[in-house]
Order: structure tokens, then C-alpha cells, then sequence
């Protein structure tokens, strides 16, 4: 994370996304998969790293093979182009996203780091298990352990999502995306970022998206998908 001046001195601690050539693989359509959505790729990876069923997915698109790719529900009007390359303007600076990603694991952890249990007592009998769970079950009756009890155990790398985080600033040139606050996930981890559904979209954003004309080197607000998928860049200044 890091930090931005406002007109009027304040600072904001952002978080800094980057868009690593997020651009649209395939489109899935009502009349052939039931449902309409644009999928988009990020990232280049290295064609031995790639399975050949993916290879000719990617060849077929006509786009080099992407490390992460992902689904994003559009309406039958939201599709983009297949090989269109989204722009880091697609999000306005104000406007409010919902940003998903995997959490930064933690490994198995006790009762007391996992769910900020108490803990036995310091002294008066207790030896050895001051940072124990204590008893788990009842009596004779039910004589059990009821399933999703609260108990230590793996901690972390689960996906979530946090909702409401407002959008700063945007660098189409650079592709990056500053969004107010932490996101889930740790350096260098894959993000999706999405229009909140808790908050109305801003008017004049671009629908359906912001595209990057790669040839020309600049940005147009042509018609184009709603979501994105970034990448937490793996530098000092990039988020959790």
C-alpha cells in the first residue's frame, strides 16, 4: 500500500492495482451456454506452462496465453469484443467497486489467533493448555461434538470479498488502478474488481467498458465489459 496527496493536503492510503494486459478471451452467449458473460485474461504466461486444450482455447481468440482468466455476468448489450484489452479508465475516480481475492494464508493456527478466543486461565490449576480451546462437547446427552465448532485449525487462504471500496485515481498509460483502503490477498496476487451491487453505478462511466487501442497507444471510451481482473503488483508500494 501506499499513500495519496488530495487537492486540499489530505492523504489516502490506496492500495495499487495493476491491469497486466486484461483483455477478452471468449464470450459465453444465452443461445449456446444459458447465460451471457465476457471472459477476460491476465497476465502472460509461458507457452510450455500452458495445457494444450488451453493453447487452443487462447489461439482460437487469436491472444497469447494468460496466466489468470475469469467469468464476468454481463447483459446480452455488455459483450466486448474477443481480443479487446480493457483500460484502467473503465473505472472512474469516486466511484465505489467490490474487489474479491484470495486471503493470505495463515497455515494451521489455534483457537486463540483463529477465532480471538480467550484462553484458559495464567494459574489456579491450569498447566500446559493456557492457550487451549477448553472442552468441545456436552455430556452423556448429546455426546458429541457438534460439526462447525470453533476449534484451532487451517486459518486464511479462503476467497472474499470486500465490498464498497471507493476507486481514487486511475493511470490509464501505466494501467493501474488506486482504490481506497487494503484488499484481500497478499503481494502479487491475482484480484477481481467489480461494480458494487450495494451502490448505484456513477453516471457517464463507460458501458459497457473502457478499451485500450493497443496499436495507437491510446484510450477510448468505445462500448466494450463491466469487470476486470488485476493484478496486486509484487513491489513495496503494492497491496495486500
Amino acid at each position: 500500500m501506499t499513500r495519496l496527496f488530495q487537492e486540499d493536503g489530505r492523504h489516502v492510503p490506496v492500495t495499487v492495482l495493476s491491469l497486466d494486459g486484461c483483455q477478452v478471451v471468449a464470450h459465453r452467449t444465452m443461445e449456446r451456454d444459458g447465460y451471457t458473460a465476457v471472459q477476460l485474461g491476465a497476465g502472460a504466461a509461458k507457452v510450455k506452462n500452458v495445457a494444450k486444450p488451453q493453447r487452443g482455447h487462447f489461439a482460437k481468440a487469436e491472444v497469447e496465453p494468460k496466466k489468470a482468466v475469469a467469468e464476468f455476468r454481463v447483459n446480452a448489450d455488455g459483450l466486448v469484443d474477443v481480443g479487446a484489452v480493457l483500460s484502467a479508465e473503465h473505472f472512474l475516480a469516486g466511484q465505489y467497486v467490490d474487489v474479491t481475492g484470495v486471503t493470505v494464508g495463515k497455515g494451521f493456527a489455534g483457537a486463540m489467533k483463529r477465532w480471538n478466543f480467550g484462553g484458559l486461565r495464567a494459574t489456579h490449576g491450569v498447566s500446559v493448555s493456557h492457550r487451549s480451546h477448553g472442552s468441545t462437547g456436552n455430556r452423556q446427552d448429546p455426546g458429541k461434538t457438534f460439526k462447525n465448532k470453533k476449534m484451532a485449525g487451517h486459518m486464511g487462504d479462503r476467497q472474499r470479498t470486500q465490498q464498497n471500496l471507493e476507486i481514487v485515481r486511475t493511470d490509464a498509460e501505466r494501467g493501474l488502478i488506486f482504490v481506497r483502503g487494503s484488499v484481500p490477498g497478499a503481494k502479487g496476487g491475482w484480484l477481481m474488481v467489480k461494480d458494487a451491487v450495494k451502490m448505484a453505478a456513477p453516471t457517464g462511466a463507460p458501458y459497457p467498458a473502457a478499451i485500450r487501442m493497443v496499436d495507437a497507444g491510446v484510450v477510448s471510451d468505445a462500448q466494450p465489459a463491466a469487470d476486470v481482473a488485476v493484478e496486486a503488483p509484487a513491489t513495496e508500494d503494492a497491496g495486500e
